[in-house]
């Protein structure tokens, strides 16, 4: 015998092997069709959650990063802490822009935005809008990566004397002014008249909120425009990622100083938030990829059932077979390639159809996060594939099991 024999009457096993389940398959076209329907339905349920779990964590990640990921934001108040502001807790001493110029003087400090935010309404051209008003200081587009279009944003000033300019955004610019040049115009914030020196380039959205349909002026303003003796936030910008635990010891360290040694504020990281909301998104999209991982159990319940009933209705085919020669493991085998091949069919055509359904629901709704990872469609197969071994090994010990002659006498 030569050394390649064995190789290939192997092959010619498999080969037989293969068409005789084929066979076997398309002699109950309807039985197989149904069998498989289950598994595909089961691995399109799979692949379409899972791609639109992703493609919420990616647009999570996306809508938090737009801004730069070297940036630490500092809050009034502690999260950890419950209770009343006063005499039953809450903050008890306020964020000041002290408190920001001594964050400036710490080492690996860029810039530090301090922020004071309100709503208010805002009349122009003889329309009016009520939009978010933000205060802050000339570095606010550097830190936060936005862009002036036309004129300038606030010029750098004292941040304790307000100068009455403002800065529109590209959605609040059209609302009020439309195609119009609203440069040199004036608006009124709250009754207050500003003079507009500038319009910010588009940003788009971040999670559903327009930042484009805001107005920006200088801090001092904001404060005294809204009666606030205290900063709504403060955020810092440094040079490398691998700063950020460091610094931000550095912040908490020195604002616990500063406020008579109490942790009365809150300092939130841009990386540990994009952590946070991937490790979130993660679970959801394993939750939502288990519960369509019932519809593949079910799916796996069908090929068990069918594939016994197979193996009685064709108890005169396993005889000739270990009358021909099979051995146990061949006719085990045999009916387990079956099982196999009809849930990796059935795999096949449901991540398919998942991927056609993923692209469509692109098409029809463009704001609908929809992401498929190959993994997940490998995942899936594989998945598909265990399914039918899982599921056909019990029918096909059975079949193997079956005395020839006994089954030879069943016709």
């Amino acid at each position: 015998m030569s050394p390649d024999e064995p190789t290939t009457r192997n092959a010619l096993e498999f080969t037989d092997a293969l068409s005789l389940s084929g066979s076997a398959i398309r002699a109950y076209p309807l039985r197989s069709l149904l069998s498989g329907l289950g598994i595909g339905i089961g691995v399109m349920a799979v692949v379409l959650l899972t791609s639109i779990g992703e493609g919420t964590r990616r647009y999570v990640v996306e809508q938090f990063t737009q801004f730069g990921t070297n940036i630490i934001a500092i809050n009034p108040g502690k999260v950890e802490t419950g209770g009343m502001p006063g005499v039953f807790g809450g903050t008890t001493q306020k964020l000041s822009i002290a408190d920001a110029e001594a964050i400036a003087r710490l080492p690996d400090v860029q810039k530090v935005v301090p922020m004071s935010v309100g709503q208010a309404r805002v009349e122009g051209n003889n329309r009016g809008r009520s939009v978010y008003v933000y205060g802050s200081t000339s570095d606010l587009p550097e830190v936060f990566k936005f862009g002036v279009g036309q004129g300038q944003f606030v010029p750098k000033s004292d941040p304790r004397r307000g100068t009455q300019v403002a800065v529109l955004g590209p959605t609040l610019k059209r609302e009020l002014f439309e195609e119009a040049n609203a440069l040199g115009q004036f608006v009124r914030i709250s009754g207050v008249r500003f003079r507009i020196i500038g319009i910010m380039e588009p940003k788009g959205q971040m999670l559903g909120f327009d930042i484009d349909d805001a107005i920006y002026i200088p801090l001092a303003s904001s404060m005294q425009l809204f009666n606030q003796d205290e900063l709504n936030e403060i955020d810092v910008t440094f040079a490398h990622e691998d700063m950020t635990e460091a610094l931000a010891e550095s912040i908490r360290r020195l604002l616990t100083e500063r406020h008579n040694n109490k942790e009365d504020f809150t300092i939130t990281t841009q990386t540990a938030m994009i952590e946070t909301s991937g490790k979130v998104m993660n679970i959801v999209t394993l939750s939502v990829g288990a519960i369509a991982g019932i519809s593949l159990f079910v799916g796996a319940v069908g090929i068990f059932t069918m594939m016994w009933i197979s193996v009685g209705e064709r108890t005169s085919e396993i005889g000739l077979l270990r009358a021909v020669g099979a051995t146990e493991n061949q006719v085990l085998y045999l009916f387990l390639l079956e099982a196999v091949l009809l849930t990796t069919g059935g795999g096949a055509a449901g991540a398919l159809t998942a991927l056609g359904l993923g692209a469509l629901l692109r098409a029809a709704v463009p704001g609908l996060p929809v992401y498929t990872d190959p993994i997940y469609i490998f995942a899936a197969l594989g998945m598909s594939t265990l399914t039918g071994i899982v599921s056909g090994l019990a029918p096909a010990r059975r079949a193997a099991s079956l005395p020839p002659v006994e089954s030879l006498r069943s016709e």
